[in-house]
């Protein structure tokens, strides 16, 4: 439910009316153009990132032809986005002011208890993810993330995926964005935040959980205006996916993992102790069960607990799908990641 916003997380802003026969014309073309310049800066970023990193894929496949570590595909991708497209995106984003509010610090349980919530929105959106990617290709998608991830040595994953995305993701997906788009409705900066996070990914596979993830990390943000929680939340989830994940599997015989091994033959390699060391997969995974699980019970118990405060332009309900989404930019945005997906998933 939203509650009127205290004086401590009131933005220096003047309040606008609420009601829509109230609201004066140029305000509302103020706001569908500041959301036109949002997209337009999202489409910017992603013309930059996908056309350079086609270069550099290109640059390296010449130098070393199909031989190209792992490690240097990560840095064709990331070195684009991180280094070009996201800088000169935020020649378009300035264009939209930031609306200022007082940070909050988080306490260290209030930080566990939103992360272990996480956890099952992850498990259910990356089935979700499978699901329909199965679905839609008749079984023969396959998760190029994992591919990378599983091909790179762990220092490497650590650093692209660990480290580095998730500082440069939340910078753009929480701060500029949330902080510029707020002033229209906490709940309205939140999930186009996180729509834009999930679309950011090209990947079906990906879609669902980063969405999911994005609603979370969104609230985190708006609630405490610092950057650090959901970075740092951020870098556990993905560290956990691109090194501790893989570590763990890679202790497992791989005939296992892939059912060439028939059953006699598994028992035969138990008794002979040559299963790989199993407990520590064993391990991982129940740790990982009893987390959802708690997650779950946390989202339950937890679900009239979340705070949502009303903006100072906070826009009425009628207009808030036309503003945000019925754009120019977002447009442009929304209908380039969506045949990126396509591409990626039929390719």
């Amino acid at each position: 439910m939203s509650k009127p916003m205290p004086p401590a997380q009131q933005p220096q802003v003047p309040e606008q009316p609420q009601q829509p026969q109230q609201i004066p014309r140029d305000w509302w073309f103020t706001a569908h153009r500041r959301f036109s310049t949002i997209g337009s800066a999202l489409a910017i970023m992603m013309v930059f990132w996908i056309g350079l990193n086609i270069l550099a894929t290109e640059a390296l496949r010449t130098l070393l032809g199909t031989d190209v570590p792992a490690w240097a595909v990560l840095l064709a991708s990331s070195g684009p986005l991180y280094v070009v497209a996201m800088p000169l995106s935020m020649l378009a984003f300035t264009r939209v002011p930031v609306i200022r509010t007082r940070q909050y610090p988080m306490k260290a349980g209030e930080f566990i208890q939103i992360f272990v919530m996480c956890i099952p929105v992850m498990f259910l959106g990356n089935m979700i993810g499978n699901i329909l990617s199965a679905g839609a290709t008749d079984g023969q998608a396959t998760n190029r993330i994992n591919d990378v991830i599983l091909g790179s040595d762990w220092r490497v994953n650590a650093l692209f995926i660990g480290l580095l995305a998730p500082v440069c993701e939340e910078w753009i997906f929480r701060k500029e964005i949330i902080s510029r788009l707020r002033r229209y409705g906490e709940k309205t900066a939140i999930i186009f935040s996180a729509l834009a996070f999930a679309l950011f990914h090209m990947n079906v596979f990906q879609f669902f959980y980063a969405f999911g993830l994005g609603l979370m990390f969104g609230y985190v943000y708006t609630r405490t205006s610092r950057l650090r929680y959901s970075v740092a939340m951020h870098m556990l989830i993905n560290l956990n996916g691109s090194v501790l994940a893989p570590l763990v599997i890679q202790q497992i015989d791989p005939r296992i993992l892939d059912g060439t091994v028939s059953e006699a033959e598994i028992m035969r390699m138990a008794e002979a102790g040559n299963m790989g060391d199993m407990g520590i997969m064993m391990l991982y995974g129940t740790v990982m069960l009893g987390l959802c699980i708690a997650g779950i019970v946390l989202l339950i118990t937890k679900r009239k607990s979340w705070e949502f405060y009303l903006a100072p332009e906070e826009l009425p309900a009628g207009l808030k799908i036309r503003t945000a989404y019925a754009n120019p930019g977002v447009i442009a945005y929304l209908l380039l990641t969506v045949m990126l997906t396509g591409w990626m998933l039929f390719a």
